[in-house]
């Protein structure tokens, strides 16, 4: 159709890696997240256009119809999905690259000039590569896969607890290097497709059983990990084609991935591997674990609970998933407003594993437009809870609870949390006495200095906001 400089083809490569890293760093701080967006678009509209001018000789009529529906659908998913689907939604698209990348992987070995174009070594080379991306891409789809139902509900958060699972983990995986020799051996032959599609059936199960493993406590590392799972499969894919931009690209999101896994790992106080093994959480609204009766609970209408805002200096707010449930950020950036109208000083404490997803309480608020200078992580306003009046968590849990510090030997021992308790009035808004997403009911509810205000966050805090 046309032809481009190879020359110019490898700036735009560059030039879409940089704005790539500079998407990256724009993204690690709300001021900038917008912008970091738009590099983000930048990069890989250049980096589309280079690879259509320089890769891509031929079928432009099904290139054409391809970016078409691509497009269509994302444009759509973009203007439908809710900010509570949002972590179902970063999922399932993480199980489409691990789906590309296990479609190219078996393209590229059924290519009928591969064995001309490679030899000997580079032929083993070639097969190892293409055997780690449908291995990656196969174990990033059926997990991302499972872990949509996990968070969008149509699987249960419970932990799938396989007897002997730890055994049948290895011998999946003693089974795919033994069918990876197999498959390095026939294709040097002009074989290998046996072996390849056993290994890929196998690492589908191993990617369903990893994930149904995992309970519904550790969702947030999950999507990390699997962040990081589909970059990796993205850089493997790279290697395949001989794309620089690819191997570039996927490194940055696998690398980014696996640190921010390690993040979320710290806060729950948990090890990485030990969330792979998983059993830790059961699904929402489970009745309370440990069974035993720790007292009653002080209810509160949403007229004293106005009443307290209002008499309040310091006011600290710590939302949860119920919050995003509920869509009640925008009554909660309305109450916000007027509490700061009144002189009152109103912050917000983010747990980092507050939600389904890294990130997602402070997604919800910033599409509320609550200020960005008053919305503070947890190390950074935990010390300051004494002085607090009033603590209102918004459907918040186990990220609140304070069994987390004085029984280490519970299913979230060492777990650091909100320490809200310290402050002189805690105001828990929930639907009901459930439990959280790891199944362990939270002494909080049964504090002196605890009230709970029953119902839908929304309509609660719209009373709260009348009462104001």
């Amino acid at each position: 159709m046309f032809e481009v400089n190879e020359g110019i083809i490898q700036v735009s490569y560059i030039i879409a890696t940089i704005l790539f890293i500079l998407a990256l760093g724009g993204l690690s701080n709300q001021e900038t997240a917008r912008r970091g967006n738009w590099y983000g678009i930048a990069g890989m509209a250049i980096a589309l256009v280079a690879t259509i001018a320089g890769d891509v000789t031929q079928a432009y009529p099904y290139l054409i119809v391809a970016l078409l529906v691509g497009g269509t659908v994302g444009i759509i998913a973009a203007r439908r999905v809710q900010m509570t689907q949002m972590p179902e939604l970063v999922a399932i698209l993480h199980s489409l690259v691990g789906l590309a990348a296990v479609a190219v992987g078996f393209a590229n070995f059924m290519d009928p000039d591969r064995l001309t174009h490679y030899l000997g070594v580079e032929l083993t080379i070639h097969d190892i590569e293409t055997y780690l991306g449908i291995l990656i891409g196969a174990v990033t789809f059926s997990g991302s896969v499972i872990a949509f139902g996990k968070l969008s509900g149509r699987i249960g958060g419970k932990p799938l607890t396989l007897p002997a699972r730890h055994w049948l983990n290895l011998a999946l995986l003693l089974a795919v290097i033994w069918f990876g020799y197999e498959f390095v051996v026939q294709s040097a032959a002009g074989g290998g497709i046996e072996p390849l599609i056993i290994m890929t059936v196998v690492s589908l199960l191993f990617g369903i059983h990893m994930v149904m493993a995992i309970g519904g406590a550790d969702m947030p590392v999950v999507v990390s990990m699997l962040n990081s799972y589909s970059g990796w499969a993205a850089s493997a894919t790279g290697f395949m084609l001989g794309n620089d931009l690819l191997i570039v690209t996927g490194a940055l999101v696998g690398s980014s991935g696996a640190i921010l896994s390690y993040i979320m790992c710290r806060a729950m106080n948990r090890k990485f591997l030990a969330v792979i093994a998983g059993g830790f959480g059961t699904s929402e609204g489970t009745a309370a674990a440990g069974g035993e009766d720790q007292g009653e609970v002080a209810p509160i209408d949403p007229e004293e609970t106005a009443g307290l805002l209002t008499s309040a200096r310091e006011v600290m707010i710590i939302p949860g998933y119920g919050m995003a449930v509920a869509q009640a950020q925008h009554i909660v950036h309305e109450i916000t407003q007027t509490l700061r109208d009144k002189g009152v000083n109103v912050r917000f404490g983010i747990h980092p594993v507050a939600g389904r997803m890294p990130g997602h309480m402070n997604v919800l608020l910033a599409e509320a437009k609550v200020p960005y200078d008053i919305v503070f992580e947890m190390d950074e306003i935990n010390d300051d809870f004494p002085n607090v009046d009033v603590s209102i968590i918004i459907g918040a849990n186990d990220i609140v609870n304070p069994s987390a510090l004085t029984d280490p030997d519970g299913p979230i021992g060492g777990m650091p949390v909100l320490e809200c308790w310290k402050g002189t009035t805690s105001i828990v808004l929930k639907r009901s006495m459930a439990t959280g997403y790891a199944g362990v009911q939270n002494p909080l509810f049964f504090l002196d200095n605890t009230r709970m205000l029953f119902g839908d966050a929304k309509d609660t805090l719209d009373e709260v906001f009348k009462g104001l």
